[in-house]
């Protein structure tokens, strides 16, 4: 009889580790010994910090990121046929602006149960917080680093936005933050509403929303901070 795939959100700030999973999802994870993880390290640290004395010495950890070949996931995968296994984002829920779709649909076609666990999406938090429209909404993933190609990108979400009203959601890695953030200022319309969220469940957290305009008049410094930028234009 084949195992069940639980979803284990993680936290999207290590020092807040209630707002993981509720007290009463440990119990399930506490009987899984089988995960696939965004990162080794981070997976352990979640681990033995949600539950302490955890066995992590039984557990088998299959490695799940952009540099896992789809034939090592393919074969490690099969181990649902047998066992429960978890998928651990680095941060925030799998499969959502993370890995993890490729094992969830194998379990789909395998008849392996899908079970996903309650937690914290920055892309949901980020939304919730911002005041633009909630009822019709697409996340981009992340830009081009080629700042042609950026800017470009940014004036087609600011246009799509427009003609379909909806929110356009996208991030980039704090160290190109501050680039992005120019560029949206520099190429997207005055009137435009720009919304940005930094540091979500952190000790820095901050969620304001401003037109371009008021943007241009804000001295705000991005880079190193985890951030996601929202747009609409009305």
């Amino acid at each position: 009889m084949p195992g069940k795939l639980y979803l284990i959100p993680t936290t999207i700030n290590e020092e807040d580790i209630s707002v993981a999973i509720p007290a009463g999802h440990r119990q399930i994870v506490e009987k899984i010994r089988v995960f696939f993880v965004e990162e080794e390290k981070s997976a352990r640290r979640f681990l033995k910090r949600m539950i302490p004395g955890y066995p992590l010495s039984e557990c088998t950890l299959y490695p799940l990121n952009e540099h896992t070949p789809l034939k090592v996931i393919q074969e490690n995968v099969k181990v649902l046929l047998e066992h429960d296994a978890g998928i651990l984002s680095q941060a925030g829920c799998p499969c959502v602006a993370d890995p993890g779709a490729e094992i969830v649909f194998w379990a789909q076609q395998n008849n392996v149960e899908v079970i996903p666990l309650v937690g914290p999406s920055s892309i949901l938090l980020a939304l919730m917080a911002s005041g633009l429209n909630g009822q019709n909404f697409a996340f981009n993933g992340y830009l081009s680093r080629d700042k042609g190609e950026r800017v470009k990108k940014i004036r087609q979400l600011e246009q799509r936005s427009f003609q379909e009203k909806q929110t356009q959601i996208f991030m980039e890695t704090p160290y190109r933050n501050q680039d992005v953030f120019e560029d949206i200022l520099a190429s997207a319309d005055h009137r435009t509403m720009l919304s940005i969220a930094i540091d979500l469940n952190g000790p820095q957290q901050s969620v304001k929303t401003k037109t371009v305009k008021e943007w241009k008049s804000v001295k705000i410094f991005l880079n190193k901070k985890p951030a996601l930028f929202l747009l609409l234009k009305p």
